[in-house]
Protein backbone atom coordinates (compact mmCIF):
# COMPACT_ATOMS: atom_id res chain seq x y z
CA UNK A 1 0.00 0.00 0.00
CA UNK A 2 1.42 3.05 -1.13
CA UNK A 3 1.54 6.43 1.62
CA UNK A 4 -1.06 8.37 -0.50
CA UNK A 5 -3.66 5.75 -0.10
CA UNK A 6 -3.24 5.95 3.82
CA UNK A 7 -3.15 9.91 3.30
CA UNK A 8 -6.79 9.08 1.43
CA UNK A 9 -7.92 6.79 4.17
CA UNK A 10 -7.39 9.78 6.82
CA UNK A 11 -9.04 12.75 4.92
CA UNK A 12 -12.13 10.39 3.75
CA UNK A 13 -12.52 10.41 7.49
CA UNK A 14 -11.79 13.81 8.31
CA UNK A 15 -12.26 15.89 5.20
CA UNK A 16 -9.81 18.97 4.71
CA UNK A 17 -12.91 20.99 3.92
CA UNK A 18 -13.52 20.71 7.51
CA UNK A 19 -10.23 22.78 8.51
CA UNK A 20 -10.01 26.02 9.52
CA UNK A 21 -8.64 28.71 7.34
CA UNK A 22 -5.44 29.19 9.64
CA UNK A 23 -4.98 25.68 9.36
CA UNK A 24 -2.48 23.70 7.46
CA UNK A 25 -3.38 20.02 7.57
CA UNK A 26 -2.67 17.46 5.04
CA UNK A 27 0.53 16.37 3.45
CA UNK A 28 3.70 18.04 4.86
CA UNK A 29 7.05 16.79 3.92
CA UNK A 30 7.36 14.06 1.58
CA UNK A 31 5.96 11.83 -1.74
CA UNK A 32 3.32 9.77 -1.60
CA UNK A 33 3.78 7.15 -4.00
CA UNK A 34 6.38 5.38 -2.12
CA UNK A 35 5.09 2.20 -0.57
CA UNK A 36 4.43 2.70 3.63
CA UNK A 37 6.40 0.73 5.30
CA UNK A 38 5.14 1.59 8.55
CA UNK A 39 3.06 4.71 10.01
CA UNK A 40 4.36 6.68 13.62
CA UNK A 41 1.23 8.10 15.52
CA UNK A 42 2.18 11.26 17.12
CA UNK A 43 0.63 14.30 18.37
CA UNK A 44 3.67 17.35 17.50
CA UNK A 45 6.36 16.38 15.06
CA UNK A 46 10.21 17.03 15.80
CA UNK A 47 13.35 15.69 15.23
CA UNK A 48 13.05 13.22 18.28
CA UNK A 49 9.79 12.12 16.50
CA UNK A 50 11.61 11.53 12.87
CA UNK A 51 14.01 9.51 15.40
CA UNK A 52 11.82 7.14 16.68
CA UNK A 53 10.24 6.71 13.14
CA UNK A 54 13.79 4.85 11.92
CA UNK A 55 13.62 3.28 14.65
CA UNK A 56 10.49 1.68 14.49
CA UNK A 57 10.77 1.29 10.17
CA UNK A 58 7.91 3.50 9.96
CA UNK A 59 8.79 5.62 6.44
CA UNK A 60 5.11 7.58 7.75
CA UNK A 61 4.66 10.29 10.45
CA UNK A 62 1.20 11.39 11.10
CA UNK A 63 0.73 14.11 13.45
CA UNK A 64 -2.31 16.18 14.88
CA UNK A 65 -0.54 19.52 14.75
CA UNK A 66 1.33 20.17 11.94
CA UNK A 67 4.47 20.50 11.46
CA UNK A 68 4.55 23.53 9.03
CA UNK A 69 2.01 26.35 9.84
CA UNK A 70 3.39 28.78 7.19
CA UNK A 71 5.83 28.44 4.05
CA UNK A 72 9.80 28.67 4.76
CA UNK A 73 11.88 31.06 3.20
CA UNK A 74 14.70 28.72 4.04
CA UNK A 75 15.13 25.21 4.66
CA UNK A 76 18.22 24.77 6.97
CA UNK A 77 19.56 23.97 10.48
CA UNK A 78 18.26 27.45 11.70
CA UNK A 79 15.30 25.96 14.10
CA UNK A 80 14.03 22.87 14.56
CA UNK A 81 10.98 23.17 12.09
CA UNK A 82 13.75 23.48 9.48
CA UNK A 83 16.06 20.39 11.16
CA UNK A 84 12.51 18.24 11.36
CA UNK A 85 12.07 18.84 7.59
CA UNK A 86 15.60 18.01 6.01
CA UNK A 87 15.98 15.25 8.63
CA UNK A 88 12.24 14.06 7.19
CA UNK A 89 13.51 14.38 3.24
CA UNK A 90 16.98 12.88 3.67
CA UNK A 91 15.56 9.37 5.09
CA UNK A 92 12.56 9.62 3.36
CA UNK A 93 10.15 9.71 5.38
CA UNK A 94 6.92 11.28 4.93
CA UNK A 95 5.07 13.75 7.00
CA UNK A 96 0.86 14.02 7.29
CA UNK A 97 -0.80 16.04 9.97
CA UNK A 98 -4.77 16.27 10.72
CA UNK A 99 -5.41 19.17 12.81
CA UNK A 100 -8.65 21.21 13.08
CA UNK A 101 -9.94 19.08 10.29
CA UNK A 102 -9.90 16.27 12.58
CA UNK A 103 -10.95 18.45 15.51
CA UNK A 104 -14.08 18.87 13.63
CA UNK A 105 -14.90 15.58 12.31
CA UNK A 106 -17.39 13.43 13.59
CA UNK A 107 -15.80 10.74 16.00
CA UNK A 108 -12.74 12.73 15.97
CA UNK A 109 -10.41 14.29 18.77
CA UNK A 110 -13.17 15.76 20.87
CA UNK A 111 -15.66 12.84 20.36
CA UNK A 112 -11.95 10.82 21.63
CA UNK A 113 -11.96 13.00 24.68
CA UNK A 114 -15.85 12.30 25.41
CA UNK A 115 -15.20 8.27 25.27
CA UNK A 116 -12.58 8.67 27.93
CA UNK A 117 -14.73 10.97 30.11
CA UNK A 118 -17.32 8.72 29.76
CA UNK A 119 -19.86 10.70 28.29
CA UNK A 120 -23.15 9.44 26.62
CA UNK A 121 -25.88 10.77 23.82
CA UNK A 122 -22.54 13.01 22.50
CA UNK A 123 -22.96 15.38 19.86
CA UNK A 124 -21.42 18.38 18.53
CA UNK A 125 -21.80 21.66 20.82
CA UNK A 126 -21.56 23.86 17.01
CA UNK A 127 -22.41 21.71 14.02
CA UNK A 128 -21.73 23.08 10.82
CA UNK A 129 -21.71 21.85 7.44
CA UNK A 130 -18.69 22.50 4.47
CA UNK A 131 -19.06 21.58 1.24
CA UNK A 132 -21.55 19.35 2.00
CA UNK A 133 -19.63 17.43 4.54
CA UNK A 134 -21.21 17.56 8.49
CA UNK A 135 -18.84 18.21 11.02
CA UNK A 136 -18.77 20.59 14.10
CA UNK A 137 -16.66 22.66 16.87
CA UNK A 138 -16.63 20.89 20.04
CA UNK A 139 -18.98 18.68 22.06
CA UNK A 140 -21.42 18.41 24.74
CA UNK A 141 -22.85 15.01 26.62
CA UNK A 142 -23.88 13.62 29.91
CA UNK A 143 -22.12 11.56 32.50
CA UNK A 144 -23.46 8.67 32.98
CA UNK A 145 -24.48 9.50 36.60
CA UNK A 146 -24.00 13.19 38.24
CA UNK A 147 -21.34 13.98 40.03
CA UNK A 148 -20.13 16.74 42.60
CA UNK A 149 -17.50 19.21 41.22
CA UNK A 150 -14.63 17.89 43.12
CA UNK A 151 -15.14 14.38 42.04
CA UNK A 152 -15.71 15.30 38.41
CA UNK A 153 -12.30 17.65 37.94
CA UNK A 154 -10.34 14.40 40.13
CA UNK A 155 -11.85 12.34 37.98
CA UNK A 156 -11.26 14.74 34.49
CA UNK A 157 -7.50 14.88 36.23
CA UNK A 158 -7.05 10.89 36.89
CA UNK A 159 -8.35 10.20 32.92
CA UNK A 160 -5.97 12.63 31.62
CA UNK A 161 -3.02 12.00 33.95
CA UNK A 162 -2.63 15.35 34.51
CA UNK A 163 -0.88 17.06 37.42
CA UNK A 164 -3.03 20.02 38.19
CA UNK A 165 -5.69 21.42 36.25
CA UNK A 166 -7.01 24.74 36.33
CA UNK A 167 -10.61 25.41 37.61
CA UNK A 168 -12.40 28.26 38.61
CA UNK A 169 -15.12 28.23 41.60
CA UNK A 170 -16.01 24.67 42.50
CA UNK A 171 -19.92 24.89 41.32
CA UNK A 172 -22.53 24.26 43.82
CA UNK A 173 -24.48 21.98 42.21
CA UNK A 174 -24.39 18.52 40.79
CA UNK A 175 -22.18 17.96 37.48
CA UNK A 176 -24.25 16.28 34.53
CA UNK A 177 -23.96 17.40 31.02
CA UNK A 178 -20.22 18.13 29.93
CA UNK A 179 -19.20 20.51 27.26
CA UNK A 180 -15.67 19.34 25.85
CA UNK A 181 -13.40 21.32 22.97
CA UNK A 182 -9.57 20.25 23.07
CA UNK A 183 -6.53 22.29 22.53
CA UNK A 184 -6.84 26.24 23.00
CA UNK A 185 -10.50 26.16 23.28
CA UNK A 186 -12.18 28.91 25.30
CA UNK A 187 -13.63 30.15 21.89
CA UNK A 188 -16.36 27.71 23.12
CA UNK A 189 -16.92 28.34 26.77
CA UNK A 190 -20.34 30.40 25.94
CA UNK A 191 -21.21 27.62 23.36
CA UNK A 192 -20.56 25.13 26.31
CA UNK A 193 -23.28 27.74 28.51
CA UNK A 194 -25.88 27.88 25.62
CA UNK A 195 -25.37 24.51 25.68
CA UNK A 196 -26.82 23.69 29.17
CA UNK A 197 -23.01 22.33 30.25
CA UNK A 198 -22.51 22.09 34.05
CA UNK A 199 -18.92 22.00 33.29
CA UNK A 200 -16.83 23.09 30.33
CA UNK A 201 -13.23 20.78 29.74
CA UNK A 202 -10.72 22.26 27.66
CA UNK A 203 -6.54 22.15 27.22
CA UNK A 204 -6.32 25.85 27.58
CA UNK A 205 -7.80 29.43 28.22
CA UNK A 206 -6.83 32.64 28.55
CA UNK A 207 -6.74 34.30 31.53
CA UNK A 208 -9.59 37.31 31.48
CA UNK A 209 -12.00 34.42 30.09
CA UNK A 210 -12.01 33.14 33.61
CA UNK A 211 -14.10 36.18 35.03
CA UNK A 212 -17.76 36.38 35.68
CA UNK A 213 -18.38 32.68 35.39
CA UNK A 214 -18.93 32.04 38.68
CA UNK A 215 -21.66 28.97 39.76
CA UNK A 216 -22.54 29.38 36.01
CA UNK A 217 -20.05 26.54 34.76
CA UNK A 218 -17.47 24.40 35.99
CA UNK A 219 -14.33 25.23 33.81
CA UNK A 220 -11.40 22.70 33.73
CA UNK A 221 -8.78 23.16 31.87
CA UNK A 222 -5.88 20.51 32.03
CA UNK A 223 -3.16 21.66 29.22
CA UNK A 224 -3.09 21.65 25.70
CA UNK A 225 -0.72 18.04 25.18
CA UNK A 226 -2.79 16.47 27.91
CA UNK A 227 -6.28 17.43 26.43
CA UNK A 228 -5.12 16.15 22.79
CA UNK A 229 -2.96 13.03 23.83
CA UNK A 230 -5.80 10.78 22.82
CA UNK A 231 -5.69 11.87 19.21
CA UNK A 232 -3.10 8.94 18.17
CA UNK A 233 -5.62 6.69 19.01
CA UNK A 234 -8.11 8.00 16.53
CA UNK A 235 -5.59 8.00 14.01
CA UNK A 236 -4.80 4.29 14.67
CA UNK A 237 -8.52 3.16 14.51
CA UNK A 238 -8.79 4.75 11.12
CA UNK A 239 -5.33 3.45 9.71
CA UNK A 240 -5.94 -0.34 11.13
CA UNK A 241 -9.93 -0.24 9.89
CA UNK A 242 -9.49 1.19 6.14
CA UNK A 243 -5.33 0.05 6.01
CA UNK A 244 -5.28 -3.14 7.79
CA UNK A 245 -2.14 -4.62 6.12
CA UNK A 246 -0.04 -1.32 7.40
CA UNK A 247 1.84 -1.55 10.92
CA UNK A 248 0.60 1.06 13.13
CA UNK A 249 3.03 2.44 16.35
CA UNK A 250 2.19 5.24 18.71
CA UNK A 251 4.88 7.51 19.69
CA UNK A 252 6.68 6.98 23.09
CA UNK A 253 8.30 9.75 22.36
CA UNK A 254 6.10 12.64 24.31
CA UNK A 255 6.91 15.93 23.00
CA UNK A 256 4.61 17.99 25.58
CA UNK A 257 7.20 20.93 25.50
CA UNK A 258 6.14 22.59 28.97
CA UNK A 259 7.25 21.03 32.53
CA UNK A 260 5.17 21.22 35.52
CA UNK A 261 7.87 22.17 38.77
Amino acid sequence: MKIKEVLSALERFAPLPLQEGWDNSGLQVGLTEAEVSGALLCLDVNERIIDEAMDKGCNLVVSHHPLLFRGLKTISDADYVQRTVVKALRNDIAVVSMHTNMDNARSGVNWKMAEKIGLTDVRFMAAKTVDGIDGGSGVVGELPEEMAADDFILTVKRVFGVECAMCNELLRRKIRRVAICGGAGDFMLDDAVKAGADAFVTGEMHYHVYFGREQQIQICVIGHYQSEQFTSEVFQSVIREMCPDVPVHIASTCTNPILYI
